[in-house]
């Protein structure tokens, strides 16, 4: 049995936000998988998602993570799942870049799918 190999092109995009960057590095129906990196003393806003779930896995430096009413510290290798609707955080309070992979499950994958609670960057919508 031989392997078949398919080349699929795909353009990676970056995005640069106040608090550090995503790369996206797959954008499909049924799933998204971001790479993120958090600045040194930077952290993304309080927020929440109907549409989906995502999985997050640290690659390097140390993520402090809101999950709810719980904070968690989480290094290499480390992981945590946040369900749909699930409040969450994450904070870099280190020295170094924290850099990990996000994996988005669900409905729909749009940036619009963010419910702010808090936000350091006055990206909340008044309502």
């Amino acid at each position: 049995m031989t392997a078949k190999i398919e080349k699929k092109v795909f353009e990676q995009l970056t995005e640069y936000r106040p608090w550090g960057s995503f790369t996206i590095l797959a954008d499909e129906d049924d799933h998204k998988v971001k790479r993120i990196e958090v600045n040194p003393g930077q952290r993304l806003s309080l927020q929440r998602h109907k549409y989906r779930q995502e999985h997050w896995i640290i690659i390097s430096g140390e993520a402090l993570v809101t999950l709810d009413n719980q904070k968690i510290s989480l290094k290499k290798g480390e992981s945590v799942d946040i369900a749909r609707g699930q409040v969450h955080r994450v904070e870099n309070k280190g020295k170094k870049p924290v850099v990990f992979i996000e994996v988005q499950l669900g409905d729909y994958f749009g940036e619009d799918d963010i419910e702010r609670l808090e936000d350091d960057y006055g990206r909340i919508e008044e309502k």
